[in-house]
């Protein structure tokens, strides 16, 4: 055996060494995380909006024994499970530590709302033989990406009678579908000397929704009477119902293995649903009373900005948080400057094709495990919380103290853009908290790829978090 020279020597011992998690796994481990992926995947296409993903993990809290949070009950015992579900948008759920609640809790934050389309308060039209859809996007995207792709739509239609109706059209193989048209090449000269923020611009992301017109030669709006009489016929309802309406066109894809190795998952969503499913399967997934109280909290809003009453730019966590408090007799406050906090949430991995909007020695990297990302921002880091030295080396000696995979990277290059996450919010609720989540390729994309490794180690760095 060759002995290692004082030069490979001190390499070892100085430098930050990157690892693949293929060397880092075991084969055992390697087939965990796959078979972890599988049950993802399947959740990711079952779930494709914020509300579909509040009520499945409503459903799924329910089935490993959680039940709805009494504000107004006892104090809770060690290993009690209890859920908040907010306005069935977003939800928290909440096992009871060994630990007095004045110790601080451990909370594990994550958005399950997705860039997309939304339609307008009065959307349908027609216009040249045929109908449409007026719309309004959601969150930073692209919008030329969004054309010529199939699309399905989701949500829930309120009546004036208090019913509501939830609508799933476009993932069944036999429903319809539906999409966003693009000019042809040949006449696109004039589209093409756009800039390319303005290739496909906000009002011309009309969906056809139908051409058929009515048979009536009387009538005018034929084509609009027609689609109108379906969705009477078929939801009940009428015109203006849609102003009480929310409804969100996602893209009508399946989630698919990505590579001849099927090491990478594509499609939509990822952002942030890669984060959040193993945050919420990490919490179901303790055993016993941790030693902290753990709180995962699944919210809406983040790709606007977290305003609004789902949103964690609002008091509906510290309330949860003060409610907890109050059975122990304690206050709110004091729990929180105790507590600590993962923001679940992506960043984007190095992507050789684009190399020049990266810098490659502060990037994450597919395969290297869940990315620690010690602030986000913009502009000289502006709009992050930037966690503090001590809760950096905190979390870095938690995830190497028990074999989670992990890397560090940013944003991008300095001045090359930025984002956002929901840990500023949670900062100042005087909290300690940092993002931890996993790197994704072509995010805010309708179709985006990540590691199923990287999942798998976003999943183990949050039950460790948890329970060690």
């Amino acid at each position: 055996m060759n002995e290692k020279t004082k030069a490979q020597q001190l390499k070892e011992l100085l430098f930050n060494k990157k690892e693949n998690g293929v060397d880092f796994m075991s084969e055992e481990e390697l087939k965990i995380c796959d078979e972890f992926c599988e049950g993802y995947k399947k959740f990711l296409f079952e779930n494709k909006t914020e509300r579909e993903f509040a009520q499945s993990a409503l459903n799924l809290a329910k089935e490993n024994g959680f039940s709805e949070f009494n504000k107004f009950g006892g104090e809770l015992k060690p290993g009690s499970k209890v859920y908040y579900f907010n306005r069935g948008k977003a939800i928290i759920l909440c096992v009871k530590g060994t630990r007095p609640i004045k110790d601080g809790v451990r909370i594990s934050a994550a958005h399950i709302d997705s860039p997309r389309i939304d339609l307008k308060q009065c959307p349908v039209y027609e216009d040249g033989s045929l109908g449409f859809f007026k719309t309004h996007y959601y969150g930073g995207i692209k919008k030329y990406q969004w054309t010529a792709i199939p699309l399905s739509l989701h949500g829930r239609i309120c009546k004036n009678d208090g019913s509501f109706v939830d609508v799933k059209v476009g993932e069944d193989a036999a429903d319809p579908k539906f999409c966003i048209t693009d000019i042809l090449p040949h006449l696109g000269a004039e589209q093409m000397s756009r800039k390319a923020n303005e290739i496909v611009k906000g009002e011309e992301l009309n969906v056809v929704i139908g051409s058929r017109p009515f048979k009536d030669d009387k009538e005018s709006e034929k084509i609009k009477l027609n689609l109108l009489n379906i969705l009477y016929e078929k939801y009940g309802i009428v015109e203006r119902d849609f102003l009480s309406a929310e409804l969100e066109l996602v893209p009508a894809f399946t989630v698919d293995d990505i590579g001849f190795d099927r090491s990478l998952i594509g499609g939509y969503g990822h952002d942030d649903r890669v984060c959040s499913y193993p945050a919420m399967q990490a919490i179901f997934n303790i055993d016993s009373a941790p030693q902290y109280t753990a709180i995962t909290v699944l919210t809406d809003k983040e790709e606007t900005g977290s305003d609004g009453n789902t949103g964690l730019n609002s008091s509906y966590l510290k309330y949860f948080i003060e409610d907890l408090a109050r059975l122990e007799g304690y206050e709110g406050r004091d729990v929180l400057s105790n507590s600590k906090c993962l923001s679940a949430d992506v960043n984007a991995a190095f992507d050789p094709t684009w190399p020049t909007q990266f810098e490659k020695n502060n990037a994450s990297f597919i395969n290297e495990g869940v990315v620690v990302t010690k602030f986000t921002g913009a502009r000289g880091k502006s709009g992050t919380s930037d966690a503090s030295a001590e809760y950096v080396s905190f979390v870095k000696n938690l995830l190497e103290s028990n074999n989670v995979l992990w890397q560090s990277g940013e944003l991008g290059k300095v001045d090359a853009g930025g984002g956002g996450t929901v840990a500023m919010y949670i900062a100042n609720l005087d909290v300690d908290v940092i993002d931890v989540g996993v790197p994704v390729l072509s995010m805010h994309s309708p179709y985006e790829i990540v590691s199923k490794i990287d999942t798998y180690m976003a999943y183990k760095a949050f039950l460790t978090f948890f329970t060690k």
